[in-house]
């Protein structure tokens, strides 16, 4: 079976492509959509991912700016910022670069963005519109995904969609989003997650499966049914003879279900570009929303 690739990369050209109009709307009213990123700490992963998503701005003349904390702030010093930054006209999106240091309580600083400005849909208020079937933000990877199967032309309707991960950030927004009675869903969707039971006997199930937990190629050729669809959320380090002594892997074994899969994400340049895309619609969603 020749197995389809399912680039992330050439849907987020047709996003930022489709975004050029309602940016020079805006800019014509003298509205530049504006994201302010919260970086705590030094994590190296943490500062390539927003490098990246700034990069990005920049590169659609947009309004970025990374405010860059030590490690050692207080989180009384952090949510007084976040208050800040929730009254500046300036921004319309804030993020807030995940994983925080230890000593955070990661949900009461999250809690504090205003929702009005939560691009990244993981305030309370956001994720219960969505649970409700209403979204207003939606999460930037779940949202990306969909896009994916959107462009693609996978239906959902009728199939039995098989989640592998159960976080706030990927998989439960994901498995809301693919059950919705909507023309792009209507799935039957399971979640499952790394204390699943025999989760291989879920897996075989799938006629789309989207992993979302954190292991590396996990998933092998054996795992799925023939002609299922793979949407890898998983981007794991693990140690290579390159020069930078380590590749990016997924959560599948991307070799063993080449060929076996009907199409799959590849990693990198699957779901990664999407999350940023999804990023800048948000934003851009947010001006939008605070211009009308």
């Amino acid at each position: 079976m020749d197995t389809k690739l399912l680039s992330g990369k050439d849907v987020s050209k047709a996003v930022y492509k489709s975004l050029i109009n309602r940016i020079s709307a805006l800019k014509a009213s003298n509205v530049t959509p504006g994201l302010a990123v919260i970086l705590v700490g030094e994590d190296p992963a943490s500062q390539v991912y927003v490098k990246n998503k700034t990069r990005k701005f920049s590169d659609m003349n947009l309004c970025t700016d990374t405010l860059k904390f030590p490690t050692d702030t207080t989180q009384s010093e952090l949510l007084s910022k976040i208050l800040e930054l929730n009254n500046d006209e300036k921004y319309h999106g804030i993020l807030i670069q995940l994983p925080l240091p230890k000593h955070f309580d990661s949900n009461t600083i999250l809690n504090s963005v205003d929702s009005k400005k939560d691009v990244d849909g993981f305030h309370p208020y956001n994720l219960g519109c969505l649970t409700a079937g209403k979204p207003t933000f939606i999460p930037c990877t779940p949202k990306g995904i969909m896009r994916i199967l959107e462009y693609y032309k996978i239906n959902l309707s009728g199939k039995h969609v098989v989640v592998v991960g159960r976080s706030n950030t990927v998989g439960r927004p994901i498995s809301i989003l693919t059950s919705l009675k909507k023309a792009v869903s209507n799935a039957t969707t399971t979640i499952c997650h790394s204390g699943t039971q025999d989760l291989k006997c879920f897996t075989k199930q799938a006629d789309i499966l989207i992993l979302a937990v954190g292991s590396p190629e996990f998933l092998k050729r054996d795992d799925i049914k023939d002609g299922a669809v793979i949407i890898d959320v998983g981007i794991n380090r693990v140690a290579s003879n390159s020069p930078k002594g380590y590749k990016l892997v997924g959560d599948g074994n991307a070799a063993s279900l080449i060929g076996k899969a009907s199409a799959i994400t590849p990693v990198p340049g699957g779901v990664g570009p999407m999350t940023i895309a999804m990023l800048v619609e948000n934003t851009i969603e947010a001006a939008e929303r605070n211009f009308e």
